[in-house]
């Protein structure tokens, strides 16, 4: 699913994503990585990783990076992304973090238009493209939803989703 984004940013900003990422950075319960599968076919991902004030001067600290957000072009359109994105706000909720966060691009307006009406505001730029005219940076205050009983991920949880449609 990573090179299909990867040749997605290509596509449409000319280059891959530089952002550097190590897989650990998404390992519980500092993060967490899913995959949406249909008929046993991975159609969609996702990802949440720890960020904390100190890190870089507009992250907070309780932040959770949503990152590497991708549903593949034949599964677009059916809320996978949705879904996706409201799991990953969940298990970041469910571990402390307090807000979520997300850099997207002035040629994904897919994903702006998800970000903006899942609640995400514009916030100040932060982190490697802060400085790109192509970017643009969204956050949202997370909470645990009251009168249900929620946990944070743990080592060893399974990181994927399942959804059916």
């Amino acid at each position: 699913m990573n090179a299909e984004l990867q040749q997605e940013y290509r596509i449409r900003y000319g280059g891959e994503d530089t952002t550097p990422i190590d897989p650990t950075q998404f390992d519980a319960p500092r993060g967490l990585f899913v995959v949406g599968y249909v008929d046993g076919a991975a159609v969609g991902c996702g990802g949440w990783r720890a960020r904390d004030g100190g890190e870089d001067p507009e992250l907070r600290s309780g932040d959770a990076e949503i990152k590497r957000m991708y549903v593949a072009a034949a599964h677009r359109g059916r809320g996978y992304a949705r879904a996706i994105l409201a799991e990953l706000e969940r298990t970041a909720a469910a571990a402390g973090r307090q807000r979520a966060v997300l850099e997207s691009g002035t040629h994904q307006p897919e994903s702006v238009a998800l970000y903006r009406s899942s609640g995400y505001e514009p916030i100040p730029a932060f982190g490697r493209y802060r400085d790109s005219p192509n970017s643009l940076f969204f956050g949202k205050p997370l909470a645990v939803p009251s009168g249900r009983a929620t946990r944070a991920p743990r080592t060893g949880d399974r990181a994927s989703t399942t959804t059916e449609r």
